[in-house]
């Protein structure tokens, strides 16, 4: 049985939870009820913190302080990679490096047109991160769609290509990061197991949308090229530099981990620097050169541009999760839906990835890693099923609701598309894609990989 204490954290838990998942009707931004949650949580364990790990007097509050201090390392490494790779994405985006993307996609057949958007997004989502991927397809797609009717279908197209991409890459979702940074998956592992799950994920969703447009497009007259060219100081060639530092050097991070056995995180602030100071010499040579350079859009300056309540909002909640895992509620839980489901890790991380897509995946990730060790062998061990299952469920399963993934919150604000509209008319067709994502990947377990890789 649970003690008062451990129920009326739970309890504070819940209900911070549950403020989050509201945050558009209580109008309060859950970065901020995140780090309550965490501060609170904490509090309350400190009433009795002898009950959960013993010890007393002065040797009790070290172990607490060594405890807490545990949990901000391991989060904080998340917390950098995620600074890190935002601020890479940032340099590249302002500085031009992602407009050779506007010409990729020109094409008036609209289905052509649709499967550009569906297979883009994927291999950008798995390079950059779903949320950033999102931004930038739906403002390519306001200079090539000019009717909204059919913008928000691929729009819609847009959130379950970039929850798919993001899935199977060790740096393409925050879920996966975690997982990654955790060390329960490999980057070889999860790109060569989910990899195939996930394109079915997003083809077979493609397959039906498809069906739902035809002829060509209409070409707006107010589209126009000023972005392309006109948008930075920097010649052709200068953005194309930018472009292959930043983007390859976030698919050079998992190589740098192989080779180095540094953190992810570390690796992250390679790619910075380099990025940096090569943006820095550009700069140096512009202002040399005309005294009217705009120089706006230096590292130095978009760094205040960093989303910080999203990064607070993950330290809140990762926190709040650990201190939950502190006082083995995690474990029990786990345990409860190990006896409910029978052992069987497919209903357990299927039903997983359905609550994704009504509350916020992250904490949910947070959860299991806390609810589930890692074992030397099985089906839970590194690259384990499990483990592959809870990132591509964990990652593809909030495409069913648009509220469910931070593409989904992204394209919402900015196509204003209502949540009724997208449960009517795409929610069926993302859940057929993440069934048939499951079931190839029960097929690639039971007649490819014997045993994990």
């Amino acid at each position: 049985m649970m003690s008062t204490l451990t129920i009326a954290i739970v309890a504070l838990f819940v209900f911070g939870y549950l403020l989050i998942a509201l945050e558009s009707f209580v109008k309060i931004d859950k970065a901020a009820i995140a780090l309550l949650m965490f501060v609170l949580c904490w509090t309350l364990f400190m009433v009795s913190p002898e009950s959960y790990i013993g010890g007393s007097g002065e040797d009790l509050l070290a172990r607490v302080s060594g405890i807490i201090e545990h949990h901000l390392g391991s989060t904080s490494t998340t917390l950098f990679f995620l600074m890190g790779a935002m601020t890479i994405v940032e340099i590249v985006d302002q500085n031009g490096g992602f407009n050779w993307v506007r010409d990729v996609m020109k094409t008036r057949g609209q289905r052509k047109l649709l499967w550009r958007i569906a297979l883009l997004t994927f291999v950008l989502s798995a390079i950059l991160d779903n949320l950033t991927t999102s931004i930038v397809m739906v403002m390519i797609l306001r200079k090539l769609v000019p009717d909204r009717d059919h913008r928000i279908l691929y729009a819609s197209m847009v959130i379950i290509a970039a929850n798919a991409g993001g899935a199977f890459s060790p740096i393409g979702d925050v879920t996966t990061i975690m997982l990654w940074n955790k060390g329960v998956i490999t980057a070889l592992g999860v790109i060569s197991e989910i990899l195939i799950p996930s394109i079915v994920a997003m083809a077979v969703p493609a397959l039906i949308m498809q069906h739902k447009l035809k002829g060509k497009l209409k070409v707006s007259e107010d589209f126009k090229e000023e972005n392309s060219d006109h948008d930075t100081p920097f010649t052709r060639r200068q953005r194309q530099i930018i472009f292959f530092l930043g983007v390859g050097g976030l698919m050079f991070v998992p190589v740098f981990k192989a080779l180095t056995g540094l953190p992810p995180f570390v690796g992250i602030l390679l790619v910075l620097g380099v990025l940096w100071t090569v943006t820095e010499a550009f700069y140096r040579h512009l202002t040399e050169a005309s005294e009217r350079i705009d120089t706006s859009k230096r590292v130095g300056d978009l760094l205040s541009r960093i989303d910080m309540p999203t990064i607070l909002f993950f330290l809140g909640i990762l926190m709040a999760v650990a201190c939950l895992e502190q006082i083995g509620v995690l474990t029990a839980l786990g345990e409860g839906l190990n006896t409910v489901f029978q052992g069987n890790h497919y209903l357990v991380t299927g039903v997983i990835g359905v609550l994704s897509s009504i509350v916020d995946n992250v904490p949910l990730v947070a959860g299991c890693m806390g609810m589930y060790p890692v074992e030397a062998a099985g089906d839970m061990a590194v690259d384990g099923i499990f483990w592959q299952l809870l990132a591509y469920c964990a990652g593809v399963g909030g495409s069913m609701l648009i509220i469910g993934s931070a593409a989904g919150v992204v394209v919402m604000g900015s196509e204003k598309i209502s949540f009724g509209w997208y449960l009517r008319h795409i929610t069926w067709i993302a859940f057929v894609g993440y069934l048939a994502g499951i079931f190839s990947y029960w097929v690639l377990r039971s007649f490819v990989f014997t045993v994990p890789l």
